[in-house]
């Protein structure tokens, strides 16, 4: 039987479409990333993190108790506090307020992102994450912990093992940590205060794993082979920071943001 040209039209054009709406896994999930209420600056990053890609490869259900771990201006908290808003739980892990002058200030901006829609945000949780105290959320609380591009800034604060230690501490078992990270060249060894914001994905799992986790999954999601990562100001020499200012900026934007891992782990049963 011969089979129909417009049938096969039909079926390219459906392999084409991005996973939104009717074609996503989850159709919520999708919602939540093409909500016209998220920031324009972050929606125009979407190419290069791809939130919905990265949510289902970690495993999210409005059910869950997730933990974001310092969400920094909000990209993930624009999506997950939404989804999460009915029938799940969201913490997001800040400085406490009273370490120092600076995590003040950040608190106070931090809060008023949340206080900003309510209908959004008003359920989001704030536990505590950094100065010497790491309590994210009620220990054995969480189903998914997720960091996004921060072992770095713990490596040059002399806290990579604390943080590890408390997710696995937050985590049910058989909860899951989610780790993207700006992945550093094999060919060198690791800089422990990580000062290029590179880090070698070995590196990481060897850290996870001495907290006691097992790996779960890998993803080349978000993969950039055309990061070179030898950039004059290391990381922050690619967009979005571009901290060479003006100085090559195209060269940098056609690099795009740098090259990331991105890994699932497990807290035993």
């Amino acid at each position: 039987m011969r089979s129909s040209p417009l049938l096969a039209t039909v079926a390219a054009v459906a392999c084409a479409l991005p996973l939104t709406g009717a074609f996503a896994k989850d159709e919520a999930l999708a919602k939540a990333v093409a909500s016209e209420h998220r920031s324009p600056n972050f929606v125009a990053r979407d190419e290069f993190r791809k939130p919905l890609q990265v949510l289902e490869f970690a495993g999210v259900k409005p059910t869950m108790t997730v933990v974001e771990i310092s969400p920094g201006g909000g990209y993930w908290t624009e999506i997950l506090a939404p989804y999460l808003h009915d029938k799940g739980t969201y913490y997001t892990a800040i400085a406490p307020r009273a370490s120092s002058e600076r995590a003040a200030t950040a608190a106070d901006t931090w809060q008023k992102k949340l206080d900003s829609d309510k209908a959004r945000y008003g359920k989001v949780k704030i536990g505590d994450f950094g100065a010497g105290k790491f309590e994210p959320a009620p220990a054995g609380s969480a189903d998914i912990v997720f960091t996004a591009r921060n072992v770095h800034n713990w490596m040059g604060q002399g806290t990579a093992e604390q943080a590890f230690e408390s997710f696995y501490k937050t985590l049910k078992p058989g909860g899951v940590l989610i780790v993207e990270e700006h992945r550093a060249s094999t060919d060198k060894p690791q800089d422990p205060k990580a000062a290029n914001g590179y880090v070698r994905e070995d590196y990481t799992i060897e850290l996870a794993q001495k907290a006691g986790f097992k790996l779960a999954g890998k993803s080349d999601l978000l993969n950039n082979p055309k990061d070179t990562k030898d950039h004059p100001k290391g990381v922050w020499t690619l967009p979005p920071s571009f901290a060479m200012g003006e100085t090559d900026r195209a060269k940098y934007q056609a690099i795009g943001e740098a090259d990331n891992f991105l890994l699932k782990f497990q807290k035993p049963q």
